[in-house]
């Protein structure tokens, strides 16, 4: 089966840096202070006013975020605030984010500030090995994050949290695969022990659609709509050899209704436009229907493939992403 997923004209990213006081003028520091191969990407961007640079003199008050202690008390702090926003067609992913993410990390670099990815609910490092917008574009570095739940229903025993026969609590759902238009995924109604090979399957599979679809809209600019096949054969990155391919199932799925049946409440988390809009928002990935053992068994066996090891996306200069996708 085919799913349809639509592609709006243009996509809008946004970055926030939060500070105490802004002390220098903006507009004189973007874009001849943004660093290495993205500056030349931002002036033009700022030309054509598909960047923008944003000061408002007021906290920045946001909910949802998954932040440490010493970064929400940074916030606390915090007085004004910027905003880099990006707008653009998909066929220029990865490039156009790239440079307004380069652009906020050098203004919080600047001002001492907490840069801040609404999009995934998360605050983006600025300083040490992580001071500069990476050259090559990895999914990896802090383009998504994982909103890990447990139903209040948890059926795991008390006797025994590792027993992952009777397990059925928990949910992981990806937080910034928007950002590219592609639904986010999710995994739910796995045992809670499972954490981090749930985080992990669901990591292998977006990057797989962010590859294909990166290199879809690439090679068509003026695509409406792209279609998707509801099962993925994924083949494992970085074994010698190879490793053993897998299957995944993608059903499209409301995230604010959750698993039918399941008693309880869970905290939904919003991953998209509201009901009645006909888009998918997001998509369930699941065992194939072959599969005769149950969600826990599915995930023990795509771990024994083997596909924890992930290759980058792209490993090109991400200025002109059609080159980088043919890499």
């Amino acid at each position: 089966m085919k799913i349809v997923l639509p592609l709006p004209g243009t996509l809008t990213s946004q970055f926030i840096v939060a500070m105490e006081h802004l002390t220098f003028d903006i507009e004189s520091f973007v874009p001849w202070r943004v660093g290495g191969p993205f500056r030349r990407a931002a002036t033009s961007a700022l030309a054509t006013g598909a960047l923008t640079v944003t000061h408002h003199p007021t906290p920045w008050r946001p909910t949802g975020l998954t932040f440490a202690d010493e970064e929400r008390r940074r916030l606390r702090r915090t007085s004004e605030h910027i905003v880099v926003s990006t707008t653009a067609p998909p066929h220029k992913l990865p490039a156009t984010i790239q440079a307004a993410r380069a652009t906020a990390r050098a203004l919080a670099r600047q001002c001492d500030g907490l840069l801040i990815d609404p999009l995934t609910g998360s605050s983006i490092l600025t300083c040490g090995r992580c001071a500069g917008e990476p050259t090559d574009f990895h999914l990896k570095d802090d383009w998504l994050s994982w909103d890990v739940q447990v139903h209040d229903a948890a059926t795991c025993p008390p006797w025994d949290p590792a027993d992952t026969d009777v397990c059925d609590c928990l949910r992981v759902t990806s937080r910034g695969l928007h950002r590219f238009a592609l639904p986010e995924i999710t995994l739910d109604g796995a045992a809670c022990a499972h954490n981090l090979c749930a985080t992990n399957l669901l990591r292998t599979v977006a990057h797989r659609l962010t590859t294909d679809h990166l290199a879809y809209v690439t090679t068509h600019p003026a695509a409406t709509s792209r279609q998707i096949d509801d099962f993925l054969q994924i083949h494992p990155a970085g074994q010698l050899d190879g490793g053993l391919p897998f299957g995944v199932q993608l059903t499209p799925y409301d995230a604010a209704l959750g698993e039918l049946g399941r008693t309880g409440s869970i905290r939904r988390l919003k991953v998209g436009p509201p009901p009645g809009t006909g888009q998918i928002t997001c998509l369930k990935v699941g065992p194939p229907s072959g599969f005769t053992g149950s969600l826990n068994d599915w995930l023990c066996a795509t771990q024994e493939a083997g596909h924890t090891t992930l290759t980058p996306l792209i490993d090109s200069p991400p200025l002109d992403p059609a080159p980088a996708l043919a890499a």
